[in-house]
């Protein structure tokens, strides 16, 4: 199979098109090119730091910035309408873009919208210093599984001091900041965490399933500070901001805009407002991000059973829910925008969405541009994508490329 360089295929972006390729896909509506080549590193942790929050299935930032830096200029509109934790979002604002943001699950705006206002670490020192632990707070829910009894009054009296400055109007930057670290912090497998070890922070088990790894591993939750787990987290995530860049995202952050619609209407959104739309819908049912979610739902407040998040269970209905999709993504696009579309390999690689979203994005009345794979050395296990390597994890990235 050719491949094409990163500079090549620069090259074929900064004349507005992909250019012909001796690859090509043949579907029912066409021949298609198809670039493959490693267009970005596969390393961990090579983006910005802000960009350092879990959340299920979300693709690395030089995806979108790839696109970005390619397909748009400073000034341009870049829009998400699965926002997750905001990959796109921010990487726009790092790269002086306006943002809009939408992703029907509240807990988006929760996660993104705060680092585009990133306070200093005295600040949230000093923030910190002002919330009171109430001693004799319990929890309306039995997470004994997960906390220390006096780990859990802390994270009480946290969901506590949020609500009630929500309620008054009293929420700043540096409020919203820390109700953002501390709910990527509940649980998770390390000290860095305020739970006893358990999955990952962006897959939240159930309370009878972490009894069972309690008993598994012969464990019981110890206490953890969540002062200092808050403080050392943000450390980490404002390591690489410099002041210029505070002031950017500050900036972009004033005007972005972050809904919490369903991806199909978006009316909040004029006609013909955006220049390049970079994102990554839901891949049929092999992510719950609802049920993942329970516990950063209950710490802020959140009804997770009334989150309607879109979990299609064939590929005709996933095609019917993203056909809609992309007639409001053509309504908002400019004349010559862009849509980059990454889908995966699911169901052990027996299914190519990117081969089903070629016909939805040309229905809407979008021009296919190609489909580029990013091949990747296999870094980490994600095994919800099957593609078949020796440890069923993610090594490529699929993204249709649509100009309108």
């Amino acid at each position: 199979m050719a491949k094409d360089s990163p500079t090549q295929v620069d090259s074929k972006f900064n004349n507005s098109v992909f250019s012909s390729s001796k690859d090509a896909i043949i579907l029912g509506s066409g021949s298609f090119p198809k670039f493959t080549g490693e267009f970005w590193t596969s390393r961990q942790r090579q983006g910005h730091s802000l960009h350092e929050i879990a959340y299920r299935a979300c693709f690395k930032p030089q995806l979108p910035k790839f696109f970005i830096e390619s397909l748009t200029k400073p000034g341009d509109v870049v829009y998400d309408p699965f926002s997750g934790r905001g990959t796109t979002a921010l990487e726009a604002a790092l790269l002086d873009r306006h943002v809009i943001a939408n992703d029907v699950n509240p807990l988006s705006v929760i996660l993104s919208r705060p680092r585009l206002f990133p306070p200093t670490l005295s600040e949230i020192e000093e923030r910190l210093g002002e919330v009171s632990f109430e001693k004799k707070v319990h929890a309306d829910i039995d997470l004994s599984m997960f906390f220390h009894p006096k780990t859990m009054t802390e994270i009480v009296s946290y969901k506590n001091y949020f609500a009630n400055r929500f309620s008054n109007h009293r929420e700043d930057d540096v409020d919203r900041w820390i109700r953002m670290v501390a709910t990527n912090r509940l649980t998770g497998h390390s000290s860095g965490f305020f739970s006893v070890y358990t999955l990952p922070p962006n897959q939240a088990v159930t309370p009878a399933d972490q009894i069972r790894i309690n008993a598994k591993r012969k464990q019981k939750p110890d206490y953890r500070d969540t002062k200092k787990i808050i403080l050392k987290k943000s450390r980490i995530l404002l390591r690489d901001v410099t002041e210029e860049q505070r002031e950017q995202l500050r900036r972009i952050g004033k005007n972005a805009v972050f809904l919490t619609n369903d991806a199909r209407r978006t009316d909040a959104i004029p006609d013909n407002a955006v220049q390049l739309t970079v994102t990554s819908p839901p891949f049929l049912d092999v992510v719950q991000y609802a049920s993942d979610n329970w516990l950063r739902c209950w710490f802020n407040g959140i009804n997770s059973e009334s989150i309607c998040i879109t979990t299609a269970r064939s590929v005709e209905e996933w095609e019917s829910i993203m056909q809609d999709v992309f007639r409001e993504l053509y309504r908002i696009t400019k004349s010559g925008g862009y849509v980059a579309f990454e889908v995966g390999e699911v169901r052990n690689g027996k299914i190519r969405l990117d081969e089903h979203v070629v016909p939805l994005g040309q229905n809407a009345g979008f021009k296919c541009e190609g489909i580029l794979i990013n091949e990747q050395q296999f870094t980490k296990t994600a095994n919800i994508w099957g593609v078949g390597n020796n440890q069923k994890g993610t090594n490529t990235n699929r993204i249709v490329l649509f100009c309108k």
